[in-house]
């Protein structure tokens, strides 16, 4: 039975503690301009055949980890797992009988190299970029939630490191595979609306406290092991509102309702238009002190020509904020004025809008001219986790895979979290931040350069 496996001379089977830490430090600081050596092809450089178990070791357990394990479980069989909770650790015993169960996910990484073939990264984001980049060094094939990583810099990262390892790879952006999204993006790239000339796109996240401080410092209940939790973030003591969601609202672990949302409601006009490498973006919030994301935020994002797609300009709002409502209308729910959903998207174009309504334009969309929209050809999806797995044994790459489809998404979502970063003060317009997407830079911007690539924990280790 063939494996893909990496070169030995460039990760030791055994790792001492010290050659481990310098690893993962590598692993982990390309946004410091380090980079992960690719490995060398070699005889066993084969995707794991049709008839072949696929063997999974699931990186975070809880929360959407639960779905994405039991996916795993459902598509193959999980040999190892990896949570900080111990809890978690003891109901996985249950759910993926004969398991290896890790506290540390690198140390399962080492143990179990010749034992697996993939693994499913569900944590929080900080930590997605460390655990993907040494999964993908190792050779595996690699499925990550969503947002794909925490800042711009490790998104390019990885999707560099999947194409060069020439893994399989999937981020958990569940919609790209859903008909009603691809239905509509393909209405739009066909012209159904002529030449789009802008996009609204909204959300009523967050649903997590954001626009405070720290929560007190307490003691980390037992269960939890709070220093592999930080991972690759600064040290802070452990407090009473971190876990288990509002970590996303701190700007040390999460990435606030754009990373959380944006690549569920930003996904269908980004399908539909190619919505990568803007030009520049600016925000205004409601004010936040750099430790957590505003209590709401709208940004506007400016889109060059790219190819045969004409310039187009966005607008992202969260925290309850909506497009004016002179912007529906002509819209009808039957008779009735339309009445805009809590997230939804409209696309402007010089011939006719739409609306998608739901998180992930779930629900058939409507167009302003009232009329039916003619039925456009798409490719219909297997299934979202399926496409990952017909991709590890040796099929189509799965559309939201690292290199062509998440990668871009998240850099082009994280970009907006610049200028929120840039937009601190209250209610006032921050500063419009001019992009450089060859070289991941704000040409005017310097301040934002922690935000686009962070530092992290020196000689982080368990």
């Amino acid at each position: 039975m063939s494996r893909r496996r990496i070169a030995r001379s460039q990760v030791p089977s055994k790792l001492s503690s010290a050659s481990r830490r310098d690893f993962l430090t590598v692993s982990a600081t390309v946004a410091a301009g380090y980079w992960i050596a690719p490995r060398s092809a070699t005889a066993d450089d084969k995707p794991v055949s049709a008839n072949e178990e696929i063997r999974f070791a699931c990186i975070g357990i809880g929360g959407k980890g639960q779905s994405d394990s039991a996916d795993a479980g459902r598509s193959g069989k999980v040999v190892a797992v990896a949570d900080v909770d111990a809890n978690q650790l003891k109901r996985a015993e249950n759910a993926f009988k004969g398991a290896k169960p890790y506290a540390d996910f690198r140390k399962m990484l080492e143990e179990m190299d010749k034992e697996c073939d993939a693994v499913t990264v569900s944590t929080p984001d900080h930590v997605h970029v460390t655990a993907a980049a040494m999964a993908m060094n190792m050779g595996k094939h690699c499925f990550c939630q969503k947002p794909l990583t925490r800042s711009i810099a490790e998104a390019r990262l990885l999707g560099d490191l999947a194409r060069s390892q020439k893994v399989a790879t999937q981020m958990g952006n569940q919609g790209t595979a859903a008909n009603p999204l691809r239905s509509a993006a393909a209405f739009i790239k066909s012209g159904g609306l002529g030449t789009v000339k802008e996009v609204h796109v909204w959300t009523n996240r967050p649903v997590w406290p954001q626009g405070g401080g720290r929560p007190a410092d307490a003691e980390a209940p037992p269960h939890l092991n709070w220093d592999l939790w930080l991972g690759p973030a600064p040290q802070r003591p452990y407090g009473n509102g971190y876990q288990p969601f509002a970590w996303r609202g701190f700007w040390d672990f999460g990435t606030g309702a754009l990373g959380d949302m944006a690549c569920h409601t930003f996904n269908m006009p980004f399908m539909a238009l190619n919505l990568r490498d803007p030009a520049s973006v600016q925000a205004i919030t409601s004010g936040h002190n750099k430790e957590t994301y505003p209590k709401w935020s709208i940004i506007d994002y400016e889109f060059p020509m790219l190819g045969e797609r004409a310039a187009v300009k966005v607008k992202w709002y969260d925290g309850g904020k909506k497009p004016e409502q002179a912007l529906f209308e002509g819209f009808k729910d039957g008779n009735n004025p339309i009445n805009p959903a809590n997230s939804a998207v409209l696309v402007i174009g010089e011939k006719d809008s739409l609306y998608a309504p739901g998180d992930y334009c779930e629900h058939a969309f409507k167009l302003k001219s009232g009329v039916a929209p003619e039925a456009v050809p798409f490719t219909q999806s297997p299934g979202h986790f399926v496409e990952f797995i017909n991709a590890i044994k040796g099929g189509a790459p799965a559309v939201s895979n690292f290199p062509d489809y998440a990668g871009p998404l998240t850099e082009t979502i994280l970009l907006g979290n610049l200028a929120v970063w840039a937009a601190e003060a209250p209610d006032a317009m921050g500063k419009k931040i001019e992009w450089d997407p060859v070289k991941l830079l704000a040409k005017n911007a310097p301040e934002v350069e922690a935000v686009i690539r962070p530092t992290y924990r020196d000689g982080w280790k368990a």
